[in-house]
Parts: C-alpha cells; sequence; structure tokens
C-alpha cells in the first residue's frame, strides 16, 4: 500500500515537472530577441519564393518552358555559395554603417536594400521581352538575399545563448513562411487580380518590415578578445606549415583568418567526423529542394486556378507549416534536436510519396490538402530541428562564415540537381520525378541515424551536440 501510494506521487511529481518543463520552453517564445526573430524571418523569407516558385509561375504564365523554368532553378545557387563571401561580412566594416549599427545590423540592412532594389527592377521589366535583362536582376535580388541570410544567421546564433536556439530556430522558421506566405499566396492573388508586376512591387515595398527591424534590434554582444586568442592559436598551427623563410606578414594573417581559421576551427573541434556532418548537411534537404521547384508548373497543369493554388497550398499550407516549425522548435528544446532530425527525414520522404499520388489522382481537392497538410508540416518540422542542429555545430569567434559554410551545403546539391528537374518532368511525367524526388531524401534518413550514433556513442549523450 505504501510503496504504491509511493509510486502514484512519483508519477504526480514527474508529470508536474514534465509540465513545468514544456512550461518553461514555451515561456521562451516571450524573450525580446525571439520576438524579433520573427520579423527578420519575414525578412529572410520575403524574397525567396520571388526568385523560386513565384517566378516559375510568372514564367509559366507568359509561356515560358518547363525547360527554361528549371534551368531558372539555378538562380537559387546564389543562395549556396554565400560562403565563398561570408568571410567579408564576418571580418569588413561597412563604412559609416557599421559604426553606427554594429556589423551584423548593418550587413543585414545592406542586404535588404538590394533585395527591394532588385525586386523594383524585376517588376519594371517585361520577361517575354527581356528575358536575359529579367534574369540579371533575379540574381541580384538572390544575391542581396544570401548576403542578408548571412548576416541574420550570424545575429541569431550570437544575439541568445544556446537554451534559446529551438525557440529562435522556431521563430525564424514562421516569419520565414509568412515572408513565403506574402511572396507565394499573397503575389499570385495580386497577380490574379492585376498582374505580376504589380505583385513585385508590392513586394519591395514589404521589405521596409525588415528593414525597420534592423534599425529596432540592438547589436549582439560578443567577447573579441576570446575571439582574437583563439585565432592566435589557430595562425600558429597554420605557421608551423610554412617555411620559416617565409614569414606571415598582417595582410596574410588577416586573409588566413578570415578564410581559413574557420573551416580550421570547425575541423579541430569535430575531428574526423566533421566528413560525415558535412555529407549529412549536403544531404539532409535535397528531397525537398528538388520538389519545390515544379511544384506550382506542377498544380497548374493538374488544372488547378492560381487562386486555388494560392488558397490550398499557401494559405492553408502556411498554418501547417507554422505548426510543424513549433513542433519542431519545442521537440529540439525538449528532446535535442540531432534526436528529430530522423523524423524530419522520414516526414519529408514521405510527403514527396503524397505528391507522386497526386499526380495520378488528378485534380481532386482533397486531396491536395492531404498533400500540402504533409508536406508544409514535414518543411517546418525539418527546418526547425535542421537549424537547431546546425546552430549547434557553430563557434561563436566565427559564426558568419560556419554557418554560411554549412547552409550552403544544405542547398547547392538540391539546387544543382533541381536544375534538371524540368526535364525529368517534361520527358517522364510527373509521378515519376516525385518517386525520384523521394528517393533523393532517402541518403537523409541514413545519414540522420549515423547523427543518432555520433551523438549517443561519441559524444555519449545526445544533449552533447549542443555544447560542442
Amino acid at each position: 500500500m505504501a510503496n504504491g501510494r509511493g509510486n502514484e506521487k512519483t508519477s504526480a511529481q514527474k508529470a508536474r515537472a514534465s509540465t513545468g518543463s514544456w512550461l518553461a520552453s514555451a515561456k521562451e517564445y516571450l524573450h525580446p530577441r525571439v520576438i524579433g526573430m520573427l520579423f527578420l524571418g519575414f525578412s529572410a523569407g520575403l524574397p525567396f519564393l520571388l526568385v523560386f516558385s513565384t517566378m516559375s509561375a510568372w514564367l509559366r504564365d507568359i509561356g515560358v518552358s518547363l525547360t527554361t523554368i528549371g534551368f531558372f532553378s539555378w538562380i537559387g545557387i546564389t543562395y549556396s555559395i554565400k560562403v565563398f563571401w561570408s568571410p567579408l561580412v564576418d571580418r569588413l566594416s561597412i563604412p559609416w554603417l557599421t559604426p553606427k549599427l554594429g556589423k551584423r545590423r548593418s550587413w543585414m540592412l545592406i542586404g535588404q536594400v538590394g533585395i527591394a532594389t532588385g525586386l523594383i527592377a524585376m517588376a519594371s521589366i517585361n520577361p517575354a521581352e527581356h528575358l536575359a535583362a529579367f534574369a540579371f536582376f533575379a540574381f541580384f535580388v538572390a544575391f542581396s538575399s544570401a548576403t542578408q541570410d548571412v548576416a541574420l544567421d550570424a545575429y541569431r546564433i550570437e544575439a541568445v545563448d544556446i537554451r534559446y536556439q529551438g525557440p529562435m530556430a522556431s521563430n525564424y522558421q514562421t516569419g520565414y513562411r509568412i515572408g513565403i506566405l506574402m511572396a507565394g499566396a499573397g503575389s499570385l492573388y495580386i497577380a490574379d487580380a492585376a498582374n505580376f508586376q504589380l505583385a513585385y512591387f508590392t513586394m519591395a515595398a514589404m521589405m521596409g518590415i525588415g528593414i525597420a527591424t534592423v534599425l529596432i534590434i540592438t547589436e549582439p554582444e560578443t567577447d573579441p578578445v576570446a575571439a582574437r586568442d583563439r585565432e592566435k592559436d589557430l595562425l600558429a598551427a597554420i605557421s608551423e606549415f610554412v617555411p620559416d623563410k617565409y614569414r606571415l606578414g598582417e595582410f596574410q594573417k588577416w586573409l588566413l583568418g578570415a578564410i581559413v581559421c574557420p573551416f580550421l576551427d570547425f575541423f579541430r573541434r569535430i575531428g574526423w567526423w566533421s566528413i560525415a556532418i558535412l555529407a549529412f548537411v549536403a544531404a539532409y534537404r535535397i528531397g525537398d529542394i528538388v520538389m519545390g521547384i515544379m511544384a506550382n508548373p506542377f498544380y497548374l497543369d493538374l488544372g488547378f486556378t492560381k487562386s486555388e493554388i494560392a488558397t490550398i497550398s499557401k494559405l492553408f499550407g502556411f498554418v501547417m507549416t507554422v505548426t510543424g516549425a513549433i513542433a519542431g522548435g519545442l521537440m529540439a528544446a525538449r528532446y535535442s534536436a540531432v534526436r528529430m532530425l530522423i523524423v524530419g527525414a522520414v516526414l519529408v520522404v514521405g510527403s514527396n510519396l503524397l505528391f507522386a499520388q497526386l499526380a495520378v489522382i488528378g485534380p481532386e481537392r482533397y486531396f491536395l490538402i492531404v498533400t500540402i497538410s504533409a508536406d508544409n508540416f514535414s518543411a517546418g518540422f525539418a527546418g526547425s530541428v535542421f537549424i537547431v542542429f546546425l546552430s549547434s555545430l557553430t563557434s561563436t569567434k566565427y559564426t558568419a562564415t560556419q554557418y554560411a559554410l554549412f547552409s550552403s551545403l544544405m542547398t547547392l546539391p538540391g539546387k544543382i540537381i533541381s536544375g534538371y528537374s524540368g526535364v525529368l518532368a517534361e520527358n517522364y511525367g510527373f509521378q515519376l520525378f516525385f518517386y525520384y524526388a523521394a528517393a533523393m531524401g532517402l541518403p537523409a534518413v541514413v545519414l540522420s541515424l549515423a547523427m543518432m550514433w555520433w551523438s549517443s556513442r561519441v559524444l555519449n549523450a545526445g544533449s552533447e551536440i549542443e555544447k560542442s
């Protein structure tokens, strides 16, 4: 009897502790910088579809072939090579702006102004007559957006400690998806009522939200002394491989510190497993990215109207994505991001299989809703846990460059492969294309298991990965 009551009390205490833990996790979303990440996420998400699926819908609407639209997706490779100029964002100060705003905020502002300018230029061009000029300004928007992302990711990681990274990732994803909602559904509604030119002018004006946010928030606090000490240690290690007759000058040290030290720091901290981690980062989102460029052309070719696409795919899809992002953020904070990676990878593969089935069923609204629900929930969930995982791998001494490496690898393989997605869809049909996209997600499932093994066996505890 007494033993039974003791067990009941223990269970009740555990339940209260668990509830308190969940409430504590939820309260972390009220941190001022976590709230601010909603608006910065919006600024990051808004331009993405405008040089991706919304742009592909515009091009398809004026009769551009699927093959050409597929090649346009290579503009998105800009996001995947931002690692090449991320050391400049990490190191260089912008005259007048950086002393006023700080390094992270000044670079975010430069990127946002570039995005708005490029969108205005795209809206001022008729792509049917000046396709090359249209492509150039789309590239300029992507370049400016990628630059904003480098600075924003560094700000997100540096602004709060590790326990807030789950809520930061979740709010970033939520704001990002609101931006995508505006660029996707909002643009399509405006295009349906008027034209795509007006839609892009409107989106340029919406970038003012991000600009205002950057002017309001404060620069994160960093420890420059610790960063310099760490870099001295890394430069000393590099010097061991430099012949004595060659002395490193100040410029060479700056160059090595900006370009080589961030990567050397990562490899020294993680060891040989860094190769497996980079392979995992490259594979995790391939299936999602390969499918994405063909989504709107697929809906249009099935017979759905632009308004139907906006309502079901964008508005309803937005709700499911935010639900997935919040769930992913909470689960990452509660159970560790590395344990949730496998869940996200499996969900993405499953959602691509539903698209293949939709290609067989045809323009049935009920199954479109089912497919969109699964696809967007999985994208939000996987996105949040993956962001927390990648953030845990970065050193605050080289935040921008190291995270740019991860985020570049995260999208580069998918962007390269997606360039041929139009060829496959046009020649073999959408059903086979979506089976192909699902198969592209299988390596991520296998590598997610490897990351779990690394966390549990090499680091001896799943939570330790966030401290590495």
